[in-house]
């Protein structure tokens, strides 16, 4: 099922439990969406919690654009900006189960395990080819391709990973039994 225009127009908590299962591809690299977690202006973890700046601008702009963003320097992340009554809202996607244009993808991350091939933020950028230049794309044409799952899979609930602020909320999704996780719940 695709994605009806209003999907990404819901708040970050909805939108990020609402991809868990849907399928994402990247000029035709991806797979199911496994690890999401959500971020809103008002909290002190997400980027726009200090107010719009050039770096996070995309976040403060239409909802169904893809947020990314460079972390430690290294590693490309890929948001979905949504919530259109909160300006400043995205849900990061951490993991996916690699279905689609495998040998791209190994080629972008080297030899690696399947189960390690988009299991964290930094891997899936790499392996899906995410950049500065998809900073701001629209999410509902080329490069990207996203299908809701036809029925509701089974949610895990946990903190999110990997921050110091905000970090006992219980903004994380996660697949029930997924093994491509990038940590365990």
């Amino acid at each position: 099922m695709t994605l009806a225009a209003g999907f990404f127009a819901r708040d970050a908590v909805s939108v990020a439990r609402g991809l868990i299962g849907a399928e994402l591809q990247v000029g035709g690299a991806g797979g199911r969406i496994v690890e999401t977690e959500a971020y809103d202006a008002g909290d002190p973890a997400s980027h726009s919690f200090g107010g719009m700046t050039p770096r996070n601008a995309v976040m403060f702009g239409p909802v169904g654009r893809a947020y990314v963003y460079r972390i430690y320097g290294l590693h490309w992340c890929l948001n979905f900006v949504c919530a259109a009554e909160q300006p400043g809202s995205a849900v990061l996607i951490r993991a996916i189960e690699p279905l689609y244009g495998r040998d791209v993808m190994q080629a972008r991350r080297g030899d690696v395990a399947d189960r390690l091939l988009c299991s964290g933020p930094g891997r899936l950028a790499q392996a899906l080819g995410i950049d500065a230049e998809l900073n701001g794309a629209p999410l509902d044409g080329p490069p990207f391709a996203i299908a809701l799952p036809a029925t509701v899979p089974s949610i895990v609930e946990g903190v999110r990973i990997g921050i110091s602020k905000g970090a006992t909320t219980p903004w994380r999704f996660c697949l029930a039994g997924s093994r491509y996780l990038s940590k365990p719940v």
